[in-house]
């Protein structure tokens, strides 16, 4: 991924809708929010630096021992930690894949090599992945399901893949910030495999699941528990402010609302999927809250002109200019979008700018 460019960049494309930042669509709990504000309340002292209560809650709800959990300043600050503690000397990447895994690396002046996940495959990792597991490799990344395609790893695949690592001594970072939004969210986890798997390390977030973006609070989940003491050593102290560990432990309560959350996600991404596909957009597929599709290569500007904001993935490495992503929103929004898309690509954008003619016309009878 060349510059770095996000989606939610709501400071830089002002819009009437955001569908670039993929946040759950029935957004913060109401009960997290208060959590939060509390938490603003009480901010004249200095959060726990050690997040005790938030700790104890996350192995709670993991149920997992406490001393396997690290919380940080979103998930994104725990990629650098792990690149600062471990210092790895050659890495393993996807492409296309999360800009922040190759920007930690180079920090540290890790080679990096990457393994292509092609178009003709539909973007999903296959198996002569695990030809690329080589012995020279200190670290691998991988995000299941993946950012920016929603794909998920075959768990056969997957499975290989952690043995693998295993019998090399490979560290093999799965970051999973979109799990908990899955249907069958435990099913297709490696958590079970942290106990006999020092070597395992996995990224979770309060980001996705509970929209809490602007709170900045994601965890780790290790074995190693020397690991997790050097990964201590490098995180500033105080770096999980008051408001994100309250909101954390009040998310943790939420088990109706993940619950709601799974299925709603489930409900619209169909629709928007077969929407899209009836407009003649190629899909992928996504099973978390969005979808990645191709499409006309300034699709996302004139969405933008329009006052919707999707995610143009021309910036991801191995991706050419026509990819996009959206999130999954509420219904309304949702068939917002698809009017957008429909009079771009039917020729009635034109005229709702002035600038339309025939097209246009023809296109507003639609």
């Amino acid at each position: 991924m060349t510059g770095q460019i996000h989606g939610g960049d709501i400071y830089t494309n002002a819009c009437r809708i955001d569908f670039s930042a993929n946040l759950n669509p029935l957004g913060m709990p109401k009960r997290v929010e208060e959590a939060a504000c509390e938490g603003v309340r009480l901010s004249a002292h200095y959060p726990d630096v050690r997040c005790r209560a938030l700790r104890e809650a996350i192995a709670g709800n993991e149920q997992l021992p406490v001393e396997w959990v690290l919380c940080g300043n979103g998930a994104a600050e725990l990629i650098f930690a792990l690149a600062c503690a471990v210092k790895p000397r050659k890495a393993l990447l996807t492409a296309p894949g999360f800009a922040e895994y190759e920007q930690a690396l180079r920090c540290v002046d890790c080679s990096v090599t990457f393994y292509p996940c092609r178009e003709s495959s539909g973007f999903a990792l296959q198996e002569d992945y695990l030809q690329y597991l080589t012995e020279d490799l200190d670290l691998v990344f991988l995000c299941n399901p993946a950012n920016p395609t929603g794909l998920l790893i075959d768990p056969g695949l997957l499975e290989q893949i952690a043995d693998r690592c295993r019998e090399r001594k490979i560290l093999l970072v799965v970051d999973e910030c979109f799990n908990g939004l899955l249907e069958h969210a435990e099913e297709v986890t490696l958590k079970g495999r942290l106990g006999a798997q020092p070597g395992l390390f996995l990224l979770r977030a309060f980001t996705k699941l509970y929209a809490m973006a602007g709170l900045r609070l994601g965890y780790g989940l290790c074995a190693d528990v020397e690991l997790m003491e050097r990964l201590r050593g490098v995180l500033q102290p105080w770096n999980v402010s008051l408001p994100a560990q309250m909101a954390g432990v009040a998310a943790l309560r939420e088990r109706e609302y993940v619950v709601r959350s799974r299925a709603f996600v489930a409900k619209e991404r169909e629709f928007l999927r077969q929407s899209l596909e009836e407009l003649g957009l190629k899909t992928y597929d996504s099973r978390v809250n969005f979808l990645f599709f191709r499409g006309p290569e300034e699709l996302a500007r004139r969405c933008g002109e329009e006052g919707i904001l999707i995610r143009d993935c021309r910036n991801y490495r191995g991706l050419e200019p026509g990819y996009y992503r959206i999130a999954v929103r509420a219904r309304e929004e949702n068939c917002e979008l698809l009017r957008v898309l429909k009079d771009i690509l039917e020729g009635g954008y034109e005229d709702r700018t002035g600038t339309g003619g025939a097209e246009g016309d023809r296109a507003a009878q639609l």
